[in-house]
């Protein structure tokens, strides 16, 4: 592994115009409240959900923010709106580990041929820049949401390998859970909490990453500003355990409710990984940064298919079981770090309920 702590030259995003696929989500929301600071020329927010489009329309009013109405499964919408765009944030997905379990094809459908399609626009438009957005379930997957992330990296990397010089820089992140985003177990302890009712938790010594919603805008700018065609770009993140993380928050909203344990839940895994010991090998760290660079080797060298190479040293995987572990005082300074707890907490406070 080598230990790089620099910084390649910054992208510059003056006067640029920047799409975001599914761009109605939280990391949509919150990467716009940083581009927006910017001398943005324009941001376009591509999605199919046309109530959340209008939303975001009512809350930034801001004349640069032009909305697609679209899916990524539709190579022609996609295609239309990446006209004279520079950079694409790809972050549309079906994310949800049931509904992907139960609707496999659909996740195929959108995670994969979806992914391929915006990849395939991008080259074909000159798109200087593309990011696509991934998740630690990719790593030895062992539900539909993650196999279907992983083979989108897949696809990532093998457009990477055929892209000219000079071309669309391809890269892809991948992190661990986003807390208190849509989806995440956060909010639903506090809904727990603050109804009074017992905190259902999968097995008390499950860990997972956590990571504030602006350190994976800052992991995906990161990978916007060094890639190299075909990098892979990993954010280092503490982890806690399921009941830790029930702890903290019981802790903050004063709350005696007890735990109850439900057992693991289908398609979840003990602890997640985000790296693995192959991958580690070949890594350039940074401070707070993996980045795995793509081989860019084709299907004529024997190593590939007939003879191996031995590992030049031996790392174990990156996950949630040997990363930093996070004890009750973290974990509570992390989440009230967070706006929507802070909201959470303040509407508690106010109704009277806290004891």
């Amino acid at each position: 592994m080598n230990n790089n702590n620099s910084m390649i030259a910054k992208i510059n995003f003056d006067r640029a115009v920047v799409l975001i696929t599914g761009g109605t989500g939280s990391f949509g929301n919150a990467l716009i409240e940083l581009l927006i600071s910017m001398e943005i020329k324009q941001i376009r927010v591509f999605s199919r959900d046309e109530l959340k489009q209008e939303e975001m329309r009512i809350k930034y009013a801001d004349h640069r923010i032009k909305f697609y109405i679209g899916d990524v499964r539709d190579r022609d919408s996609i295609e239309s709106a990446m006209q004279g765009v520079h950079f694409v944030f790809h972050a549309a997905a079906l994310k949800q580990v049931p509904s992907c379990d139960f609707f496999p094809i659909e996740a195929v459908s959108t995670n994969i041929m979806g992914s391929s399609n915006v990849i395939n626009a991008a080259i074909k438009c000159g798109v200087r820049r593309l990011v696509c957005l991934s998740t630690d379930k990719a790593v030895y997957p062992v539900n539909a949401m993650g196999m279907t992330k992983a083979l989108m990296e897949k696809v990532t990397l093998a457009a990477a390998r055929t892209v000219q010089k000079g071309g669309t820089v391809l890269s892809a992140v991948r992190y661990g859970n986003v807390m208190c985003s849509r989806g995440s177990v956060i909010p639903l302890f506090i809904k727990q909490i603050t109804a009074g009712k017992p905190i259902t938790i999968t097995l008390p010594e499950m860990t997972r990453f956590l990571l504030p919603l602006p350190d994976a805008v800052e992991l995906v700018r990161f990978a916007f500003e060094n890639a190299q065609q075909g990098d892979l770009f990993i954010k280092k993140a503490p982890a806690c355990t399921v009941e830790s993380l029930a702890e903290a928050l019981k802790d903050i909203f004063s709350s005696n409710v007890p735990i109850q344990v439900i057992g693991k839940r289908h398609g979840e895994k003990t602890y997640e990984t985000l790296a693995t010991t192959e991958e580690l090998n070949n890594a350039e760290e940074f401070d707070q940064y993996f980045r795995i660079p793509m081989d860019s080797r084709d299907l004529n060298y024997s190593s590939y298919v007939s003879e191996g190479v031995p590992c030049s040293k031996f790392f174990d995987d990156y996950h949630s079981d040997n990363t930093e572990r996070l004890e009750l005082t973290s974990i509570k300074k992390l989440l009230l770090q967070l706006p929507e707890v802070q909201k959470y907490l303040k509407a508690f406070l106010a109704s009277g309920k806290a004891e």
